[in-house]
């Protein structure tokens, strides 16, 4: 890849550990190829968890992609539920790139279905929602929190433990990480599941990436405003 790319990835909260969490992942994964950045959102909610969340996060969401347009090549929504997305996606000729989508229509190519994982109960039906706005129900095999709330980028043990039960339970071949906060946690939770394990912040680095590299982006021909 051009050493040249850079990449943006906005945490749509105002978490600075989540953010250094998902920066440490995110280095893992380009270990110096390429340039990706993560910014905390400014003005964002302390976690992202119901709809008036996502609704706050929006202006300091904007405000990034519009101060950073020109310096960088594609943009990057650090959260499982891809907040924002769409409007992101229209006020930039830039790729703009869901972790969530990412990390479940890539689970849909490795295995016969797929287990998303997730921190807190009242979680699962908004993840069920995101699964059925892609169209992916097809290779669901379940959606798995605990019961704690807020998002667990130190609960490797714990979300081990579910993954376990997703691919002994519910019959899933793999294990999609439902948070941005639980970067960096894929390759040990694989060791120990025998199951392929995706981190979001990697995938979409992963697509974002191609999409620069081959100078693809959002279609503005009908959905999307073509005048930004």
């Amino acid at each position: 890849m051009e050493e040249d790319v850079k990449i943006l990835i906005i945490n749509p909260n105002s978490d600075e550990e989540m953010t250094q969490a998902i920066q440490k992942g995110a280095d893992g994964y380009t270990r110096g190829d390429f340039d990706a950045v993560c910014v905390s959102t400014p003005g964002g909610p302390k976690y992202i968890e119901t709809y008036e969340d996502m609704a706050l996060a929006a202006p300091g969401m904007m405000e990034l992609v519009r101060r950073h347009e020109k310096e960088y090549d594609a943009f990057i929504i650090a959260c499982h539920c891809d907040p924002n997305i769409e409007l992101l996606k229209e006020i930039t000729k830039k790729p703009v790139v869901g972790i969530g989508e990412s990390s479940m229509k890539l689970a849909s190519m490795l295995g016969h279905r797929f287990s998303v994982v997730s921190i807190g109960t009242h979680s699962i039906p908004n993840k069920e929602a995101v699964i059925r706005k892609y169209h992916l129900e097809g290779y669901l095999a379940s959606v798995r929190a605990s019961d704690d709330s807020g998002c667990g980028y130190n609960e490797a043990a714990m979300l081990t433990e579910i993954a376990r039960k997703a691919v002994d339970e519910d019959m899933a071949e793999v294990i999609v990480l439902g948070c941005a906060g639980m970067a960096g946690l894929d390759k040990d939770m694989q060791d120990e599941l025998g199951v392929p394990v995706i981190d979001g912040v990697v995938s979409a680095l992963m697509i974002a990436g191609g999409l620069v590299r081959h100078g693809l982006s959002t279609s503005k021909v009908r959905r999307y405003s073509p005048e930004y």
